[in-house]
């Protein structure tokens, strides 16, 4: 037994008995009617039968899977910044927050088809309690952030994670990917947790923040949908908190906002890699002591490469103007566009409530107006 079977991904010595145990479960086949609409269910069973790994897996059948939802539910994926980062080497994926299943997906199809290696992905225990998630999320190199432990226990298990992410970068020579955040970002603002750093930290033993930071060599994602399929669902926690109410998530709310982020329209969707974070480490360890305000620094990094290299789709300039009642953005997009996206805001909210109204405009509105923060606090 090792200290990290609670949360690891499959071996890919257990990965062809893995995929046979879920390989006739009624959710297999919708997926793979989904993936191959034309292919006979006989055939794909007997592939299954010859996949020894999860790359095997990963290659033929899943990548086809994600290229199938650009295809039905989106105006295509754009990549930037890839070229900059070495084939060979193993990142950190530091990444804001989205959309459940698709965030990490469109980064792995992104890796696969650019020759980067591929990446070992954070889910929260939550998100996979059914047996086919729980095994299709392992079969996809997916480990288990565990969710709802007591303070102890939540010790315990960010420093096993910690740990398991060190091996997978270190010594299994594995990208990761992790969210910067605990939870999507269901307002449009992409803002680093202090605790996620501080979990990555933990593994670090004699090692200063710094040093240890600069050897798991940590790239921001940006990524950037011009329309979140999943917009109207997280209406009801926003006007929660509006309201100062706890919200409680209904039963199935997890896998039905899966199922909306994978087969909503999203329209046109854009990834980029930030640079390598490095000689600003250098930076922070010359000119700050304190541990947390370390900490504080990095993730503001973090941010900022996250913010300025998050693209703008017209979208984000329709809901500025629309939140503002101004013109100030209006040649960044055509009177269409403005159309189509108030006939969406129409339809999926009440527009004759003004807090439903603002907060679904801000959803869209806050990565520009984070922008304009970052590059006024810069050119200041």
């Amino acid at each position: 037994m090792s200290k990290f079977d609670e949360i690891r991904y499959f071996h890919d010595q257990e990965v062809n008995e893995a995929l046979g145990s879920v390989s006739r479960d009624p959710m297999m086949k919708a997926l793979m009617n989904f993936t191959f609409p034309d292919t006979d269910e006989q055939i794909w069973l007997e592939q299954f039968k010859n996949i020894h790994s999860i790359s095997d897996f990963q290659r033929h059948f899943i990548a086809q899977t994600v290229r199938q939802i650009l295809t039905k539910s989106s105006d295509g994926l754009t990549t930037s910044g890839f070229d900059q980062l070495d084939k060979n080497t193993p990142y950190l994926f530091i990444s804001n927050h989205r959309d459940i299943v698709l965030d990490t997906s469109l980064l792995n199809l992104a890796l696969l088809e650019s020759g980067h290696i591929m990446t070992a992905s954070a889910i929260g225990d939550n998100l996979v309690g059914r047996k086919f998630l729980n095994v299709l999320a392992k079969l996809n190199r997916n480990f288990l952030v565990q969710r709802g432990l007591s303070l102890r226990d939540q010790l315990k298990s960010s420093q096993i994670m910690s740990e398991y992410i060190e091996q997978q970068l270190h010594q299994e020579k594995r990208s990761v990917w992790i969210a910067q955040r605990e939870g999507r970002a269901k307002d449009g603002n992409d803002a680093t947790q202090q605790g996620v750093l501080k979990m990555l930290a933990m593994a670090a033993g004699d090692q200063s923040l710094t040093d240890y930071f600069k050897s798991l060599k940590i790239v921001p994602i940006s990524i950037s949908y011009e329309y979140d399929p999943t917009d109207s669902l997280k209406m009801p926690q926003l006007l929660a908190k509006h309201r100062e109410e706890e919200y409680i998530k209904g039963k199935n709310e997890d896998f039905t906002t899966m199922l909306s982020g994978i087969l909503g329209q999203k329209k046109r969707i854009h990834l980029h890699a930030g640079h390598v974070i490095d000689k600003e480490l250098d930076d922070i360890a010359a000119t700050i002591e304190n541990k947390n305000k370390q900490l504080q620094a990095v993730a503001q990094i973090i941010d900022d490469s996250i913010i300025r290299n998050y693209k703008l789709w017209p979208t984000k300039f329709i809901a500025y103007d629309l939140l503002h009642n101004t013109q100030t953005y209006a040649s960044q997009y055509t009177e269409q566009e403005k159309q189509l996206f108030i006939r969406r805001l129409e339809m999926r909210i009440d527009p004759s409530d003004p807090v439903s109204k603002e907060y679904f405009l801000s959803m869209y509105a806050n990565p520009l107006i984070n922008k304009i923060k970052i590059e006024e606090s810069f050119s200041g």
